[in-house]
């Protein structure tokens, strides 16, 4: 796992000291007649409205900079035609005896909204990644703002790679605070989004779901949680995990829980919140004997286990955060090959609690382990809420595109919620419906359910996958998160590399920290 550092400083003089940059954090606003209307019969149609710039923290700072280095940053920022776009920069040389920087990077904050301060923050991430540099923000001084910026100047400078050679070059990155907890809490939940994207990113001939299975119990070690694992025969009330993980039977699938208990408080039920989340972890997806079609759409597949990882991401970080609630994470583990011993369709399952489901197409997989997962829990761990997260359909892709995740549950107070957590910590989710007219597609002739739509002129195939799933959640209160168009991306770009994003891990982390 490749990384920035983001360290805390008692003071801003010791980060510029050693800093080989200065990344200075701008804002424009232009003068305007709406703004000024009393300005208006005296307007001058020759002379043109200049832009002004503003520095919104450490603002005497920056201007003992500019004075040491004899340079006017407003006039440098106008000479470029600067627009204040969040993420934009500018590379300004500087030179002076009394500081190691030879440039200061001025970089665009727009509106100053915690989505634009991400911007920000990942285009700094990105000018240093890779490089062995030292950069000093004088961006964000606000501590929520600052939080959310350190957390995406780490993600935006993030690297995954298996290319032999000389070790990867890491940026650090230098923060000032009065409250070190909040580069503390940054980087502890950069470094649980990086520890997801590079499970996400390894490739599938080595990560199988033994593999999948081992990484689990070391991150649950390192972190100090519980976890067991289940194979083979304990497996044998779990008939969707087999039917899909038994098409790989070498390894096979595997059944993972890792819990979390806030130091000082007492196992026992009842006395805290429980949560428990549910991840998909197909290690790759072939489509199994339903085989995906064109075949390109299979080389994203080894990313079919976001939601698993995601899981796992949030649960390691909350030993930190101890947050006064239990968690639990079930890792439903399976590859979906294409084999002698893979489902056909027209099977019928038998899932953990005894319901029978009619298999349509194996290319639906993800709901079938998840089934299994939201029974147990449901059955067997008493939770008060019951979330599960995948890369379920491309419909919710189709509906909501790549930049929020399609949020499936009943509870209205608990959408909000999820909702807020969201917009907070930038994992953004949409409250989808669950329309019971639709239940009806999920009616089978031969078994109590069946998985997909048999009847072909219903569509809105996310919302039927939710309603599917809505079966094995008993009476709890339920989430779905479908995340199959936000937990990866296609493009190397902001925060996200191609490929893992890491999605989820913040938003259950911010939520999860709220219960407290």
């Amino acid at each position: 796992m490749l990384q920035p550092i983001a360290v805390d400083l008692k003071s801003l003089s010791d980060a510029l000291a050693d800093a080989q940059s200065i990344a200075i954090g701008f804002t424009q606003a232009i003068k305007n007649l709406e703004k000024n209307p009393e300005k208006k019969l005296e307007k001058n149609p020759d002379k043109e409205e200049k832009p002004e710039y503003n520095f919104p923290s450490h603002l005497k700072l920056i201007e003992k900079l500019e004075e040491t280095f004899e340079i006017d940053l407003r006039d440098e920022l106008a000479f470029f035609a600067a627009t204040g776009k969040a993420g934009e920069i500018f590379e300004i040389p500087v030179s002076s005896n009394q500081f190691v920087a030879d440039r200061i990077l001025l970089i665009g904050l727009g509106d100053e909204s915690n989505s634009a301060i991400r911007q920000a923050g990942a285009a700094l991430g990105r000018k240093g990644r890779g490089k062995a540099v030292t950069i000093a923000s004088l961006c964000v001084s606000d501590e929520q703002q600052l939080k959310a910026f350190a957390i995406s100047v780490q993600l935006g400078a993030y690297i995954w790679t298996q290319k032999t050679g000389p070790t990867q070059e890491i940026p650090l990155f230098l923060f000032h605070t009065d409250s070190p907890v909040v580069i503390n809490d940054a980087s502890t939940i950069a470094s649980a989004i990086s520890r997801t994207r590079d499970l996400i990113h390894t490739p599938s001939n080595i990560k199988t779901p033994l593999w999948l299975a081992d990484e689990a119990v070391k991150i649950a070690a390192d972190s100090g949680l519980e976890v067991k694992v289940l194979a083979g025969k304990e497996l044998a009330e779990f008939g969707g995990l087999r039917a899909v993980g038994n098409s790989s039977p070498k390894p096979g699938p595997r059944f993972v829980q890792i819990s979390y208990h806030p130091k000082g408080k007492k196992k026992s039920a009842g006395i805290l919140p429980h949560v428990v989340i549910v991840g998909k972890g197909i290690t790759f997806d072939t489509g199994g004997v339903s085989l995906k079609r064109p075949y390109e759409f299979m080389t994203a597949m080894k990313s079919d286990m976001a939601g698993s990882a995601a899981a796992l991401g949030a649960i390691s970080a909350l030993p930190y955060f101890q947050p006064q609630v239990q968690v639990t994470v079930l890792m439903m583990l399976a590859e979906n090959a294409l084999s002698g011993t893979s489902q056909r369709p027209s099977d019928v399952i038998t899932h953990y609690g005894g319901k029978t489901v009619e298999v349509l197409d194996t290319d639906a997989e993800g709901r079938l382990v998840l089934a299994d997962g939201l029974a147990f829990a449901d059955i067997n761990l008493n939770p008060d809420y019951l979330i599960d997260i995948a890369t379920l359909t491309g419909a919710a892709t189709l509906g909501l595109g790549r930049q929020h995740a399609a949020m499936y549950t009943r509870d209205e107070k608990v959408a909000k919620s999820f909702s807020e957590a969201g917009e907070r910590s930038g994992d953004r989710v949409w409250h989808m419906p669950l329309v019971d007219d639709y239940k009806q597609a999920l009616e089978s002739p031969i078994a109590d359910l069946s998985h997909i739509t048999s009847k072909k002129h219903f569509s809105a195939g996310s919302v039927t996958a939710a309603l599917f799933l809505e079966h094995f959640a008993g009476d709890r209160t339920w989430i779905h998160f479908d995340i199959a168009g936000v937990a990866r991306s296609e493009s190397d770009s902001g925060e996200n590399p191609k490929g893992g994003t890491g999605f989820g891990v913040r938003l259950l982390i911010e939520w999860l920290t709220s219960l407290s």
